[in-house]
């Protein structure tokens, strides 16, 4: 078994293990090709809870605590630091990597522990009625498809017929887990669909944008993550394939991924299913009680980066879940079970995230049993290589569920008779 590296938001809990506290692992990758995008996730995840333990002593007064396991986004090292953290009183489990939650669905399943996949991990879990316990609100893989296709029909004036549109995508389950809803689209719209994988880690691309610069795509979807999102934006500077017509999914999306490219990624687009920034109240709190009191997880140079600001978002909806959790149960030291039901009770709406000085940073959602997955609501953001920084260029927006809703009854329901599981809702 690896070593388990553990770090503790309330300190205080690690030398009086007696007293109550709300457990979250943070299945992290601090190291590997993936370090870039998963340092500042988990820094963000960790920050948030340490500013509720130190701004309002916990939620419902019961400490937060949170146990950080380095995965390497590798998929046993990640199952071996589901076995050894479950036991300490995890709540939910966000394990960062859909090869990762493919093997955690049917384990955290059995030991009745929540598992929260935030827009990734596999598309149908959105049904709750197969998925009990996995949830992956606020939007999923085939809602990110489907919002890129839906702005190039914005922008096209609603007709991209004749078009042709390639995927880059990173060869694994995460990159594939976009095709079937893109050549669903494909028929519905009258596109034709470019098929390039890119192997892990995604360092050498030359023969896919070579193929590119050959089959002059329209434009370009882009499903990749660490250095794979480096290297595609270099490559499509390199061929002067036009930025403004390359768009990546909400993991080719950080700061990290567009600075290296300099001027040249100027104009680049992607997929988002929160804002951008830390113009928010909450990065005020998260300054006074985290970064400047010394307890921050990291440098605090990430505050208010996409990566961080999607770790926070991540355990925001965590601890709403735990405060629904609080008040279904009547219980503030609630249990993983208890938990499940907090999360499939959760419902973000406005004033709601008002209220935690996050207004308008995410789309408004409604979990259920039936819905697991919110309503699939994705914006798009763009870089501006002069200001060194994202902007919402267009808010969350309905994706297309006509396409989307039965390949998740399909997908579900042959999950549901591998497993022999009966849909409860």
């Amino acid at each position: 078994m690896k070593k388990l590296a553990t770090y503790t938001v309330a300190t205080m809990m690690a030398a009086a293990p007696a007293m109550a506290d709300l457990v979250f692992p943070s299945l992290s990758y601090r190291t590997g090709p993936y370090a870039a995008g998963g340092i500042p996730f988990a820094d963000g995840y960790a920050d948030y809870f340490t500013l509720l333990n130190e701004r309002d002593g916990g939620i419902g007064g019961v400490m937060t605590r949170v146990v950080e396991c380095e995965t390497g986004y590798n998929t046993e090292k990640g199952v071996e630091c589901y076995e050894s953290t479950k036991g300490e009183g995890a709540l939910v489990y966000q394990p960062l990597s859909t090869g990762i939650t493919y093997q955690l669905i049917p384990k955290t399943t059995a030991d009745n522990i929540p598992m929260h996949t935030l827009g990734y991990g596999r598309t149908s879990a959105k049904n709750g009625g197969v998925f009990s316990h996995t949830f992956n609100f606020p939007a999923n893989y085939w809602d990110g498809a489907s919002g890129a296709i839906n702005y190039l029909l914005e922008i096209n004036n609603g007709d991209i017929n004749g078009k042709k549109i390639a995927l880059v995508y990173h060869n694994s389950a995460y990159g594939k887990e976009p095709i079937r809803t893109l050549e669903g689209l494909a028929e519905k719209h009258g596109f034709e669909l470019l098929l390039l994988p890119v192997d892990h880690p995604g360092q050498e691309q030359k023969s896919q944008w070579l193929q590119i610069r050959r089959e002059r795509p329209d434009n370009v979807i882009m499903y990749g993550w660490g250095v794979m999102n480096q290297v595609a934006i270099q490559e499509a500077a390199n061929i002067r394939f036009p930025m403004e017509n390359f768009i990546g999914i909400w993991w080719s999306g950080g700061e990290h991924d567009v600075m290296p490219a300099g001027a040249a990624a100027d104009g680049y687009k992607a997929l988002t299913f929160h804002n951008v920034g830390k113009d928010f109240p909450v990065f005020d709190d998260l300054q006074k009680y985290v970064v400047d009191a010394g307890k921050a997880a990291g440098a605090g140079d990430q505050v208010g980066n996409v990566l961080y600001n999607r770790g926070m978002y991540a355990a925001m909806l965590a601890a709403e879940a735990t405060k629904e959790a609080q008040k279904i149960h009547g219980v503030a030291d609630i249990t993983p079970a208890m938990m499940r039901d907090g999360l499939e009770a959760l419902e973000m709406t406005a004033e709601r995230m008002e209220s935690i000085g996050l207004p308008n940073f995410g789309p408004t959602f409604k979990a259920s049993c039936e819905n697991h997955g919110g309503d699939g609501l994705v914006g798009v953001v763009e870089w501006d290589a002069d200001s060194k920084s994202w902007s919402l260029i267009s808010d969350f927006k309905p994706t297309d569920a006509d396409i989307i809703a039965p390949l998740i009854e399909e997908d579900s329901a042959s999950y549901a008779s591998e497993a022999g599981i009966e849909p409860r809702c």
